[in-house]
């Protein structure tokens, strides 16, 4: 079942004295972070007041979190989205959604997505099973991402087990 809240980024730091904080995005960037006009901190929402991309981060001016010290108190904590505020291109799914399928060879299961590596080029793919795979997340070894049907299939060649 897919999660209704994503984490999205962390608050990181404090910026300026009128309760602004610096979000490191865990997402596609800050660019997409800054289209949201609400978060969620802990389970509790908090409308965006104003957002700014600096640099590789988002700062955020949230509701109700007005002066340095409440900007202080919320440094850490994960910021989550709700899947029904973002719009993804068709095709693309939320990593999220991949972590824990289990992930096929042909017939055979050679494991489970455990996590994903964002590259350069390309997303790579780490499976685990009796071995630990790293498949690049490219059209050449991916030959199914089904996240309704909860499968991965894939194409291996040699070198790409570990």
């Amino acid at each position: 079942m897919k999660k209704r809240f994503l984490e999205a980024g962390q608050i990181v730091s404090t910026h300026g004295v009128q309760g602004e904080v610096k979000i490191l995005p865990w997402c596609d960037g800050p660019d997409f972070l800054g289209g949201f006009r609400q978060f969620y901190i802990e389970g509790k929402p908090y409308e965006v007041a104003h957002s700014r991309v600096h640099k590789n981060m988002l700062l955020c001016k949230l509701s109700g979190v007005d002066d340095m010290n409440a900007a202080q108190a919320m440094r850490d904590k994960v910021v989550s989205i709700d899947r029904q505020d973002a719009a993804i291109p068709e095709g693309r799914v939320f990593i999220a959604d991949l972590i824990g399928l289990p992930v096929y060879s042909g017939d055979e299961q050679i494991g489970v997505l455990k996590d994903v590596y964002s590259g350069p080029a390309n997303d790579v793919y780490i499976v685990k099973g009796e071995k630990e795979y790293m498949i690049p997340a490219v059209s050449e070894f991916l030959e199914k991402v089904d996240v309704d049907e909860g499968i991965i299939r894939v194409r291996l060649i040699e070198g790409m087990a570990t």
